[in-house]
């Protein structure tokens, strides 16, 4: 008969074998940290405050670019500043903790990245075929209530694809890493110098730009002319120079070499190339930006609609993968089963109630705001949950969230189900596309979390704080910066998204017919090229996938003027050798300067735009 010590060793032995087959317990027992600090009243303001800010740099960006660019490391590492400076000056006393910096961050990137998921691409693209322009205060809550279902959608995701298949969600192990080295080796301060001190540059630069009145000196130029004729035509006529923003060199030296110089020979082919070939046959009338690229916005929408469109088709497995996972979440527990995460997890029931409570005012102000019939906006609701399980899956296993498929893939859904409706076309996408944004952002933030010990319940509601700031913040400063549609296109605010998400609906809407023929000949040309590109990055020898461009990189470069492309080849060049040549000086430097450039200068922009409209300064 055994002993009682060996009764107790055998128990011990059961309890370890049952957490080493339950990864769900391990954390439980060996991560989470329960009564830690989290959710607290200053993470949540600190959080509001830095994604708002975060939010007006993403909408300069995303209308000077087309890209949306990560918020989440950069609020970090300044809120980690702040709060060390404010214990320096004796004004709060309790230490910043990693895992109320973790909250934070969930505030802030929802705030931030409300200007994604097609918020940004629909909206002004509505004004831009229509002329309709919401009016705010429902615009705000439109957006906060597609955020909102978003947030929602990844409850029943987050157990299987973080827990259980432990997805790696780059992006949300990148932060919890960069969290780890904030709080326990104090290696924020230099980040944090290097960004203040560039955004400090990034802010002179862009006043001395573009703060045009009287009593100022002078004005930098906004561009530097290339010494070259194309067609007997000078370069920059051909938007061919080098451009004086940092902007668009911080957000080169943010993407991958790869991108940065497929934008370059995007531009090159687009304005050295197709655009000339174009003048000499009368397709374009003037060399001027905005007819040059009311030709090249149609092959740059085919090439990125049928690059993206396979790419999300190629990835079917994760497709399949999702709805697996969703099933396997509603699976009942045997009898006598206790689930040892029922007090830390989000309740799978919270996805059904705050979904079927957000459906019927997303449903009403589809209605109301955009005229979409019933019958269609009740298609569009099961539809974005379908995306949000696929785009928060595809997230997980690749870090990008398919955003420029899954817009599109709605466009055409509904360009055959209401022919015509450029307006139901555009507005359907923006709910499809926010929803799979903000579930797969929610699902990065609890990655991090994950990985440090947090609770996902705070971390919904942190998202949930996040979503309002946001959507107060981006409406009017979107109403400050594109006051009437000709600001869209133009040589100041390209806005290449906007472009391609118009030309997409206005082509399934009204057809192609009118074009003249050699645009037709281009799209088909384009679309042929997308599908060659992504071909290849597939099936290609891996010693020649790095010589294979980027089809959104070559795609983005045939909408946003050469300039632009250039500054983005060059920023993201110069990183790559710091990355390859420094890399302890790069893992510093690269991302910290690049944002304050990004901060600095955007910020600045719209602070001369408010003084633009109140008068203080004369255009």
């Amino acid at each position: 008969m055994p002993s009682p010590k060996q009764e107790a060793q055998k128990e011990e032995q059961k309890e370890a074998q049952k957490e080493a087959q339950d990864p769900e317990l391990r954390w439980l027992r060996e991560v989470y940290q329960p009564g830690a600090v989290q959710l607290t009243v200053r993470a949540v303001i600190t959080g509001m405050f830095l994604g708002g800010v975060m939010c007006l740099s993403n909408l300069y960006v995303f209308l000077k670019t087309g890209w949306s660019l990560a918020v989440t490391v950069t609020a970090c590492i300044l809120a980690f500043a702040i709060y060390r400076l404010l214990a320096a000056m004796r004004i709060t006393k309790r230490e910043f903790s990693v895992l109320e910096n973790n909250a934070m961050g969930s505030v802030a990137s929802a705030a931030g990245f409300m200007t994604g998921g097609g918020n940004m691409s629909a909206v002004p693209a509505l004004l831009l075929l229509t002329g309709i322009r919401p009016d705010s205060i429902p615009l705000m809550v439109w957006f906060a209530v597609i955020a909102a279902m978003g947030v929602f959608v990844a409850i029943p995701l987050k157990r299987q694809l973080i827990n259980i298949d432990k997805l790696a969600f780059p992006t949300g192990t990148a932060t919890a890493e960069t969290l780890k080295s904030l709080h326990h080796h104090g290696g924020a301060t230099n980040k944090a110098r290097y960004l203040i001190r560039a955004g400090m540059i990034g802010a002179v630069i862009a006043f001395f730009r573009d703060a045009k009145t009287r009593w100022l000196p002078f004005n930098l130029p906004a561009h530097f002319g290339l010494p070259f004729k194309i067609g007997g035509v000078p370069a920059e006529k051909w938007t061919l120079s080098l451009d004086g923003s940092l902007i668009l060199f911080g957000a080169g030296a943010l993407m991958s070499f790869k991108t940065g110089w497929s934008l370059l020979l995007g531009a090159i082919l687009n304005y050295g190339v197709l655009g000339p070939a174009m003048y000499s046959r009368g397709a374009i009338e003037s060399v001027v930006y905005r007819n040059i690229v009311q030709f090249t916005l149609w092959p740059a929408a085919a090439l990125l609609v049928s690059s993206n469109m396979l790419s999300f088709a190629f990835q079917w497995r994760s497709i399949a993968r999702s709805f697996g996972s969703v099933v396997a979440l509603f699976r009942k527990r045997k009898e006598g089963e206790v689930d040892p995460l029922a007090d830390v997890e989000c309740p799978t029931w919270w996805f059904p109630v705050g979904f079927l409570a957000l459906a019927p005012l997303a449903v009403v102000l589809m209605m109301w705001l955009f005229q979409v019939p019933l019958w269609a906006a009740l298609i569009a609701l099961p539809l974005t949950f379908v995306v949000g399980i696929v785009g928060s899956r595809v997230t997980g296993e690749t870090d990008i969230t398919p955003t420029k498929a899954m817009g599109p893939m709605t466009q055409l859904i509904f360009g055959a189900l209401l022919p015509g409706n450029v307006v139901a076309n555009v507005m359907t996408a923006n709910v499809t596309a926010g929803v799979g944004l903000h579930s797969a952002d929610l699902l990065t933030d609890l990655k991090s979390g994950y990985l440090l010990g947090a609770n996902p319940r705070k971390q919904l509601f942190a998202q949930l704080f996040g979503v309002v700031a946001g959507a107060a913040v981006v409406v009017p400063a979107y109403n400050l910066l594109v006051p009437t549609a000709e600001v869209i296109g133009s040589t100041q605010f390209p806005a290449p998204s906007v472009l391609v998400w118009a030309g997409v609906s206005r082509a399934l809407s009204l057809g192609i017919g009118g074009l003249h023929p050699m645009a037709r000949t281009a799209i088909g040309v384009a679309f042929a090229l997308g599908i060659a590109i992504t071909l290849l990055e597939r099936w290609a020898p891996k010693s020649l996938k790095p010589y294979i461009p980027s089809a959104s990189g070559v795609g983005m470069a045939m909408v946003v003027p050469g300039s632009n492309s250039i500054a983005m080849f060059i920023g993201a060049s110069i990183a790559e050798f710091m990355r390859r040549r420094h890399p302890r000086v790069a893992e510093q430097t690269v991302v910290p300067i690049s944002s304050g450039f990004i901060a600095g200068e955007s910020l600045m922009g719209i602070a001369i735009a408010i003084l633009i409209a109140t008068g203080v300064l004369s255009k």
